[in-house]
């Protein structure tokens, strides 16, 4: 039995555990791999490389880490290599059409396209509260995220689900979606997107955590999409770091605390409530909502901020 061979570009972690599928599946030859350069992490700014180049070494595989995918030299060295197909995922530069007629180009994107193009979908997801989300697998051209799609597997998002656990459970669709599609490959129809339905979403920033006490739908969501990073915070750079929805239809006063229970408090928003467990004042370490309204003297009546 021949093998399928792959170069596969990919960077963060959602792309580790497609690669490790692949360099598992017998009937997949990984003979190259593209990811980002290393960068400097931390407050001491250590040279750090990506967890997909960390795998691919101890696996034997060669990396190419090019600063800019486009460079002529680059796209040359490239074309030098045989393969099957391109698998892309997360990678995190734009590939140029000469690599893009070289094999075809799949990338699995988290989102079921053409809803969330772009470089968050996971967690606009769960900004906008979907019941539903899943992984696109798509033939790539020179568009952001417009290919044809070969297929799109679903899933259910619970309600209280956060962006961690919708990212480790999409990480395991498309690895599993990686594997059917390359080897279903020629059974496969590509069908076009419908463009009228196409929405983007950009990348996260830090000042997408903050968050006012209006909607308390809106607000948990934000929780939901946030946590960890950039994290949710008031104006006043107070983190909330653990929360519940507990109501979203009451009307009150915003940030006003309503009750103390014996581990958390009850906040109101303009419509809705949320219940507060742990916060992290800025430049303090995170603690008990108990210990720090005792801190502050704040009771019922009183107002979070």
């Amino acid at each position: 039995m021949s093998k399928k061979q792959i170069i596969f570009m990919g960077t963060p972690d959602y792309a580790e555990a497609i690669l490790k599928q692949l360099l598992r599946t017998d009937d997949m030859e990984v003979v190259a791999v593209y990811t980002q350069p290393d960068k400097p992490v931390g407050r001491k700014k250590v040279m750090t490389p990506p967890v997909v180049k960390t795998l691919a070494e101890q696996e034997g595989v060669k990396v190419y880490q090019p600063t800019r995918l486009r460079d002529e030299d680059t796209v040359k060295e490239l074309l030098e290599i045989k393969c099957d197909f391109i698998v892309v995922a997360a990678y995190g530069q734009i590939l140029p059409k000469e690599i893009l007629d070289h094999a075809p180009c799949i990338n699995l994107h988290a989102s079921i396209l053409p809803y969330y193009r772009g470089a968050s979908p996971i967690q606009q997801s769960l900004l906008n509260g979907d019941k539903k989300t899943g992984v696109t697998a798509m033939l790539m051209d020179v568009g952001l995220d417009t290919g044809d799609i070969l297929k799109i597997d679903k899933i259910d998002i619970p309600e209280d689900m956060i962006v961690t656990e919708l990212f480790d459970k999409l990480t395991e669709v498309a690895s599993s979606l990686t594997i059917d599609v390359l080897q279903n490959f020629d059974k496969l129809t590509p069908q076009k997107q419908d463009e009228s339905k196409a929405t983007h979403c950009s990348k996260v920033s830090k000042k997408d955590g903050l968050v006012v006490f209006d909607d308390a739908r809106t607000f948990y969501n934000k929780y939901r999409a946030y946590t960890p990073w950039p994290g949710i915070y008031l104006e006043s750079g107070l983190k909330l770091k653990e929360i519940k929805l507990e109501d979203e239809i009451s009307k009150n006063d915003a940030g006003k605390i309503l009750k103390i229970d014996s581990d958390s408090i009850l906040v109101g928003c303009t419509s809705g409530i949320i219940r507060v467990f742990r916060v992290q004042p800025q430049s303090k370490k995170e603690m008990d909502i108990l210990s720090y309204i005792n801190g502050k003297r704040l009771s019922i009546e009183d107002y979070l901020s």
